[in-house]
């Protein structure tokens, strides 16, 4: 993901989507020795395993992650099992569900997730480059050569989201249809893709969708669409379930609150020395949970039901 930094929030939306509103804060447990985690400890599966879930963003998801998969087996000595997850809902329900023990979530889910009792606690945020802070965009596209414009011409038309949990792939882009005076339910038919990459496919394919919306990293892959609107979102979390053991939550905290990816191939992550990690690691960045606030800001403004908890 292309991590960038992140702006203030401008003005409010004009119209909800119409559904629930949001809950007031995440619940996201404390910090290692405090009680919540002590009285709590417990693993996914088991004391010698790690499940690792992430975001279904691309189908190059379980590549991309692997070299940082390796190096948290290094760090914890343990099985780092790989979560697959169908979509959105089926991690935060895992989430919930106490089934993931560490995860890479986007910052919608993140909330999501925590409002309906997910009990996480964020470390850190990646970065692709030397010199980013977190945050990353979500890019309004539409066809090569589109009559489109601008988002007020997202009206009447088809238009590709990602998924309802996604933040830079519906949250952000809602907010912004919002503020164009455009009813994200019934001023357009929305189309919901799945994964960023099918969103920009199907958009630069101009038949299924005839604009959309897409984080950064996967409308740069693409010659078929053109860029007309982004915003900024904050960095995808890294976080840990707030049940692990003391040693554990410590572990993970030390090894990649700030860390780069010369410390992971220096600990011995071959995997990691790659251009395809290269592109979408560079380092990461600690975080934490009132980072996300402007996330919670937005599902007020917007009524988002995914932010319900």
């Amino acid at each position: 993901m292309k991590l960038r930094a992140l702006p203030a929030l401008a003005g409010a939306a004009i119209l909800a989507l119409g559904l629930a509103a949001c809950s007031g804060s995440a619940e996201a447990t404390g910090t290692p020795g405090s009680d919540d985690t002590s009285s709590t400890s417990g693993f996914a599966v088991d004391e010698n395993t790690l499940v690792f879930g992430v975001v279904p963003d691309s189908v190059d998801t379980e590549t991309n992650y692997q070299p940082l998969m390796d190096y948290i087996a290094q760090l914890t000595g343990k099985t780092v099992e790989y979560h697959e997850s169908t979509d959105y809902a089926a991690l935060i329900e895992a989430a919930v569900a106490g089934k993931v023990d560490v995860a890479s979530f986007s910052g919608f889910t993140y909330v999501t997730a925590t409002n309906n009792g997910a009990q996480l606690t964020p470390i850190s945020s990646i970065v692709t480059a030397e010199g980013q802070e977190p945050g990353y965009y979500s890019q309004a596209i539409v066809p090569a050569g589109s009559d489109i414009k601008s988002i007020e011409d997202f009206k009447g038309k088809k238009v590709c989201f990602v998924d309802p949990s996604s933040t830079s792939g519906y949250l952000f882009p809602s907010y912004n249809l919002l503020k164009a005076g455009i009813d994200p339910k019934t001023d357009i038919t929305p189309v919901f893709a799945g994964k960023h990459d099918v969103s920009v496919q199907k958009v630069g394919e101009g038949a299924e969708c005839e604009a959309g919306f897409a984080e950064d990293s996967e409308v740069a892959k693409s010659d078929k669409v053109e860029v007309i609107d982004e915003t900024m979102v904050p960095g995808a979390p890294l976080v840990y379930s707030s049940t692990l053991p003391d040693d554990v939550s410590q572990k993970l905290i030390d090894g990649v609150s700030e860390i780069t990816i010369d410390d992971i191939i220096a600990a011995g992550i071959d995997s990691a020395d790659t251009d395809a990690f290269r592109s979408v690691f560079y380092a990461t960045k600690p975080v934490d949970d009132a980072y996300y606030d402007l996330i919670r800001d937005i599902c007020k403004e917007t009524e988002a039901e995914q932010c319900q908890g």
